[in-house]
């Protein structure tokens, strides 16, 4: 197995995170991938890169990954649709992560402040 890396470990609070969902809607958006019509052709199924980033890793080895608008995903570290961006979407998509590095830290601050 010499090569190939684990998915299950070295995962820790901070990292940037890339998670392809499954969705289906009558309307695909710009960054849809694999898009399939369903059989009457009334809707589509597609998959679609979220840009997340990993708030806490539990003992369990499951990841609490957050999202743009706050929301919080558990999902296991040896998840099939979870990686780690590539060079090219940390370029690309910088920015998203970044916003949530900031709300992430925003809401640290806000705790610890005895205000």
């Amino acid at each position: 197995m010499i090569g190939l890396r684990s998915n299950t470990m070295g995962w820790t609070a901070g990292d940037w995170a890339v998670y392809r969902k499954s969705k289906i809607s009558s309307k695909p958006g710009l960054r849809a991938a694999r898009v399939v019509a369903t059989p009457k052709g009334e809707s589509y199924n597609y998959l679609v890169d979220k840009y997340w980033v990993v708030e806490q890793v539990k003992p369990d080895g499951r990841l609490i990954l957050r999202t743009p608008g706050g929301k919080r995903n558990v999902v296991d570290s040896d998840d099939p649709n979870l990686r780690r961006p590539s060079l090219w979407d940390r370029f690309l998509f910088r920015e998203r992560f970044q916003f949530i590095e900031e709300q992430l830290q925003d809401q640290q601050d806000s705790s610890s402040d005895p205000s």
